[in-house]
């Protein structure tokens, strides 16, 4: 008869730390946590980590979806007491120390909670149904599927408004992520749509920024905004500042000012909110959809459930209102809570955590880029270079650097973006099937 010898994992007399969520603040508690005297679970809903800030070149074609993720159980491998279960988790029971997920439940000595962000549609609710969205890879292969189709099915349309409705693609929101998408998609219009669909006027694809601030970038110093908008102009991208989207459907969106855009596609970047998980109301703040924590990322109220990255709202002189809900955050305090639950094992105090903002960049196209550290503001080539280099450091794997890289530099060379396969045709919310070709002989 057969027996089951328990894993060396199972018979650690560790305390368990539970992390749920794999992005970057729960990769990076993992990683620090890695041989310390903690029985480490991952939980995540995928099987992999995304890289989130090159999601967009995934959904423009330019990288494969591979190239920026990377398997939990890869970098959990070598790491005899770390364990990782894809689950989604439902509920945290904190009386009973217990999570509760769609595969079973699992108890926790220490939990951390690091499921990042998720869209904000700010109660619009007719753009939360119809709008694409960016977060996962699963959602840019969407985008790049959908941008495909369009243009594939805009050679056999015939009736003009048709057409232009096909061609006409629309991103609301113009921080970083729809400041590169929008680039991106001017990029494509100038090499791919003019070189391989040579019997369509590429310049009957418009791309639209909309955002309800005066400026693109508005959390950047005035000149990288100025510099930004400058590249998008020079692309031909069409800004719509201090305008907001209020309502739409699948053809068109309707702003505040009462005008009307025919559209297709409209990708949502307008902003993000923290993931919540029931079961600990009494310390979120609603408003925010951030959980509220001390300067050691303890929720209030709770001893031993920790919050990291977008999820957190932590008050400190610096940031009063809380951290800026991007990726610099969530690494440094994965990193801050791992030294402060090593401390713990040796029955020191936890130390307060202070943030240090390390800049912020943004990439518009070939050779144009921004970057703001401290009080240097810069833009153009050097920018563009920086923004290649930082990113590729940041890639977990040494084969998604070396892949980027290569893509990256073929892309360079021969104007293209490469990876264009419909391997997945779109199918828009509220229909059976993707979006017909109407052809007329």
């Amino acid at each position: 008869m057969w027996t089951i010898e328990k894993h060396v994992y199972d018979k650690l007399p560790h305390p368990k730390v539970v992390v749920v969520g794999g992005g970057f603040a729960g990769l990076e508690l993992i990683q620090h946590l890695a041989g310390k005297p903690y029985k480490v679970l991952l939980l995540d809903k995928q099987n992999h980590h995304c890289f989130q800030p090159l999601l967009y070149q995934v959904a423009t074609a330019s990288l494969g979806a591979d190239s920026i993720g990377h398997p939990f159980r890869r970098t959990v491998g070598p790491m005899p007491n770390v364990a990782f279960r894809m689950a989604e988790v439902l509920r945290v029971l904190p009386d009973q120390k217990r999570v509760e997920t769609n595969v079973g439940d699992f108890g926790y000595d220490i939990l951390v909670l690091a499921l990042g962000s998720t869209t904000n549609f700010f109660g619009n609710r007719q753009m939360a149904e119809v709008a694409m969205q960016l977060k996962s890879i699963s959602q840019a292969l969407d985008i790049r599927s959908d941008f495909l189709q369009e243009f594939e099915r805009a050679l056999v349309l015939q009736e003009e408004a048709e057409l232009k409705r096909c061609l006409n693609f629309v991103i609301v929101g113009a921080g970083p992520t729809g400041v590169e998408l929008a680039g991106a998609l001017a990029e494509i219009r100038r090499t791919v749509l003019r070189n391989e669909y040579r019997e369509m006027h590429s310049e009957l694809m418009r791309i639209v920024l909309i955002d309800s601030n005066d400026r693109v970038l508005k959390n950047f110093s005035e000149k990288s905004s100025s510099n930004a908008g400058k590249y998008l102009k020079e692309l031909g991208v069409e800004l719509l500042l201090n305008k907001r989207v209020v309502s739409g459907d699948e053809d068109h969106i309707t702003l505040d000012d009462g005008s009307i855009l025919d559209t297709n596609t409209v990708i949502w970047a307008a902003g993000v909110k923290g993931v919540t998980i029931p079961g600990l109301e009494a310390g979120l703040n609603e408003r925010a959809s951030r959980f509220m924590v001390d300067r050691t990322n303890a929720i209030h109220g709770f001893k031993d459930i920790h919050v990291l990255g977008d999820m957190a709202l932590m008050e400190e002189p610096a940031y009063p209102k809380g951290h800026p809900q991007v990726a610099t955050v969530a690494i440094q305090q994965g990193r801050h809570l791992a030294k402060n639950l090593i401390r713990r094992a040796e029955g020191k105090e936890p130390l307060p955590f202070s943030y240090r903002d390390k800049g912020s960049m943004a990439v518009i196209g070939r050779r144009k880029a921004v970057v703001d550290i401290g009080q240097w503001n810069f833009g153009g080539t050097v920018a563009w270079l920086l923004w290649m280099l930082v990113h590729v450091a940041q890639l977990v794997g040494f084969r998604n650097r070396a892949v980027v890289l290569f893509n990256w530099g073929w892309k360079y060379l021969s104007w293209r973006n490469t990876i264009r396969l419909i391997v997945r045709p779109y199918v828009r919310k509220g229909t059976a099937v993707a979006r017909p070709f109407v052809a007329v002989e």
